[in-house]
């Protein structure tokens, strides 16, 4: 798993605990959950954590650094699977990012962050850095994986092929974050493959 937090020492030179880390993470999607995004305060994470409260200090700046980190953490559990086809592939990305959503504290934490980034360009701009950008992995693996299998055509130009990758992240992520968190629909395997055939019609349609 990747880290997510932004220095592997603290103040002083003195080694990051992992531990620590990981338990004030834990604790601020457990505040997200029973107090929302207004009533959390680092005092409070703190103390669910069971570290002091110089310790969250040295580690984030502010509530909206840790509230991003503690929400980016659950979506680097995705893991694009390997099923063979990129229609295989893609509904199993899907089913897994749907049901890290249905989480309540990834639901919470998503929809308060996103809410707090209209008026925050920081915290807009550490969304984009922290989650938006660390998971584009998963559309650049499973697009080469595709190339490999020659599902997918290759692009000689670079910036045609980044170009697509944001599209297609903005295309996916947008759907199915609108189909759980805005629609309140379930994104269940018969949804999953009839977006994903719709989504290769546009894909393939787009072959030069």
């Amino acid at each position: 798993m990747q880290s997510r937090t932004p220095a592997s020492r603290a103040a002083g030179g003195r080694p990051r605990s992992a531990a620590a880390d990981a338990a004030i993470l834990a604790a601020t999607r457990e505040a997200l959950v029973e107090l929302g995004w207004s009533k959390l305060t680092l005092g409070d994470v703190a103390t669910r954590a069971g570290v002091a409260k110089t310790t969250l200090y040295r580690r984030w700046a502010g509530k909206n650094e840790l509230v991003v980190d503690a929400v980016a953490e659950l979506f680097d559990e995705l893991r694009l699977p390997d099923r063979g086809s990129l229609a295989a592939d893609i509904e199993g990305v899907v089913l897994q990012f749907a049901a890290i959503l249905a989480r309540p504290e990834a639901k919470s934490g998503l929809m308060a962050v996103i809410a707090e980034a209209t008026r925050d360009d920081a915290l807009r701009e550490r969304i984009r850095t922290s989650i938006v950008d660390r998971q584009k992995r998963l559309v650049v693996e499973g697009r080469a994986r595709a190339q490999t299998r020659g599902e997918l055509p290759t692009e000689l130009d670079p910036a045609t092929g980044t170009a697509t990758v944001d599209l297609i992240f903005d295309v996916v992520v947008g759907t199915v974050v609108h189909r759980t968190l805005v629609s309140a629909e379930p994104a269940d395997e018969a949804w999953a493959q009839a977006f994903t055939a719709l989504l290769l019609h546009g894909l393939r349609g787009s072959a030069p």
